[in-house]
């Protein structure tokens, strides 16, 4: 068995696989950049070592620290963790010619699989039913214009080397063909360092069915039953569980079956997921699921897994890359109840998803019997701009997918982060929808519904009434008691935003200055009202840097007409583009962004002017 190991990651992962080696009697040795110097997963760890700077780019993307981390260290093995290095084929062979254990698959079998082309055409020749499209070498634009026709609108134009949604475009006519490929092309080629793409035929109601495989070097191979990960936006996983609902027991084992002939095609060892796309216009079929990818890594929603069927695939991985079987034959492995998953993420929902940095001054994820949390921060630390903004994942097991959608549902409810924003109401309100209620999900749904679950809710009267008394002196409470002749309101400010709160009650002894309301997942900020206080005024025109960022594009020029909601340039920040708009119609008075620019927070980018007639 492994003696030593270095996770060669952060967050939540790192923590994760800690837990796990410690259980096991494993030395953990921790690696970190300078933004995480005081993060969680350093302090859990035996030993830590710094490898770079902030970026990943020159820290825990940089193969040759980790490894020099390693031995100088005196760890024996390597786990990956996800994302990073993790599907890197020539890192995990850079780790197995120093010497040291790779605790993921064979570099042959994340080579087999990391090119999406080379992957389906593998794929199909191992009898694995794959989606219709375009895998040709052909990248120039009027080709891949022309095969997308021939496939049929909509289609997706996908990265071959991407994953986790990014370089991923989908294309509903053909005059927007053009700018998504190339914006697509751009972001693979940032993010990956490939701009080769495929072209699919988009399915219109499509389920994302996912399979858990698990191989070893002995030659055994099982799957642990599917995950349905279909609630997305823009790509992205949301909520995942396990099982699949409507998934009937024919249909499983048809499904699991083909991706442990997948897994077998490559000679799979290890943890990996065998990701299909089903079409459920008339629910689960078989002949209606096709092979879209596979992710030769631990999968940021194993615990749901590892909820219904009891198993650590932390400890599985940590054996098996010591050269031990699978601890458990097929015969073996049950699903036990129903398990889901939220990420919680550091960003504003009401404000387009921007990401949320800064201190967590209050962090407080609710629990509840058959909760589990996985997380890499903690109250008075901070999340960075430099990293994924997932801060935490909740994990709810029930006997019943009702009481686990409940109960993950009661774990949200209970959270509360100040003065980071989350993403924590907006899944609340994904629980609640009622076609995820009934199982009835489809990866579009959130791009259907999606505005109405991210409208940034208020507290309650009741909630903002208690607020408000916590902040009137008693001596001034006169007529604010419940038996009073009259209800009395007077004007605070609610996250910086004048609001007229009704005053019911008794008043405090020793009034507070400010007062945070948490409910229903969000806080919020009531203070004493000042005259002059209050937001600015709405429709300003300036156009401000929502976090530190790089500007990969800029689209208008200084005197420039422009309409409301019309790009004015693209910034990327935290693994993502985001694009920033006209607010209104008029003209672009002031410029002070050019592409290839690094910014800062609240650094003044643009300013729209209204045009007078």
């Amino acid at each position: 068995m492994i003696k030593s190991l270095l996770i060669a990651n952060r967050g939540e992962i790192a923590c994760r696989i800690i837990r796990t080696a410690r259980r096991m009697g494993i030395r953990t040795v921790a690696v970190y950049s300078d933004a995480d110097a005081q993060a969680l997963h350093v302090q859990s760890a035996d030993e830590a070592v710094r490898i770079g700077p902030s970026p990943a780019r020159e820290s825990y993307l940089v193969g040759e620290k980790i490894i020099a981390a390693a031995k100088v260290t005196g760890a024996v093995a390597i786990h990956p963790g996800y994302g990073f290095l993790s599907e890197n084929a020539a890192f995990a062979q850079s780790v197995i010619d120093a010497g040291l254990v790779w605790v993921g698959p064979k570099p042959s079998s994340i080579t087999a699989m990391g090119l999406k082309d080379a992957a389906k055409k593998l794929m199909a020749d191992a009898g694995v039913p794959v989606t219709p499209g375009y895998l040709g070498e052909n990248q120039d634009p009027d080709h891949l214009a022309m095969e997308a026709g021939k496939i049929g609108y909509p289609v997706l134009i996908k990265a071959v080397a991407g994953g986790g949604g990014k370089g991923m475009r989908l294309v509903e006519k053909a005059d927007l063909f053009a700018d998504a490929l190339a914006s697509c092309q751009r972001e693979a080629s940032a993010s990956f360092g490939n701009a080769h793409v495929l072209i699919e035929k988009y399915i219109q109601r499509p389920r994302h069915i996912e399979v858990q495989v698990f191989g070893d070097s002995h030659g055994n191979v099982v799957h642990l039953f599917e995950r349905d990960c279909s609630l997305q936006r823009r790509h992205q996983k949301v909520i995942e569980e396990a099982p699949a609902p409507g998934m009937d027991a024919a249909t499983r084992e048809e499904l699991c079956c083909a991706a442990i002939r997948a897994a077998k095609a490559v000679d799979y060892q290890g943890a990996g997921t065998i990701e299909f796309i089903a079409d459920g216009s008339e629910g689960l079929r078989a002949d209606r699921i096709w092979f879209m990818e596979m992710n030769t890594r631990l999968q940021v929603e194993h615990p749901v897994t590892e909820e219904i069927t009891g198993v650590d695939l932390v400890e599985w991985q940590l054996r098996v890359a010591s050269g031990e079987p699978i601890p458990l034959t097929q015969d073996q492995l049950n699903i036990n109840g129903w398990a889901m998953e939220a990420r919680l993420y550091a960003e504003d929902p009401a404000k387009g998803f921007l990401p949320s940095i800064g201190p967590l001054d209050l962090f407080q994820l609710g629990e509840a019997p058959g909760g589990r949390i996985d997380t890499g921060v903690y109250e008075g630390g901070e999340v960075s701009p430099f990293y994924d903004p997932m801060i935490a994942k909740l994990i709810a097991h029930g006997e019943s997918r009702d009481e686990a959608r409940e109960t993950l549902s009661e774990m949200l409810n209970d959270t509360a982060i100040w003065p980071v924003r989350t993403n924590a109401a907006f899944l609340i309100a994904a629980l609640a929808h009622p076609e995820f209620a009934a199982g009835e999900v489809d990866t579009g749904l959130i791009g259907r519904d999606g505005e109405a679950m991210a409208a940034d809710p208020v507290p309650s009267p009741e909630a903002l009434t208690d607020a408000a008394m916590a902040m009137v002196p008693a001596t001034l409470a006169t007529g604010f008691r419940l038996n009073a002749p009259e209800c009395r309101t007077a004007p605070f400010l609610l996250d910086g935003v004048r609001v007229d709160v009704a005053l019911v009650g008794e008043g405090a002894d020793e009034p507070l200055s400010d007062m945070l309301i948490a409910e229903s997942g969000m806080v919020w900020q009531l203070s004493p009202w000042r005259v002059g206080g209050g937001a600015a005024a709405a429709g300003s025109g300036t156009i401000l840097s929502p976090m530190p960022g790089k500007i990969i594009a800029v689209d208008v020029r200084k005197g420039d007409l422009v309409t409301q909601g019309q790009k004015l340039l693209t910034l990327e920040a935290m693994k993502m583009e985001h694009t920033l708009t006209a607010p209104f119609d008029g003209v672009v008075a002031e410029l002070n962004a050019e592409a290839g620019a690094q910014v800062q927070v609240e650094a003044l980018l643009a300013k729209i002017e209204k045009v007078e007639d």
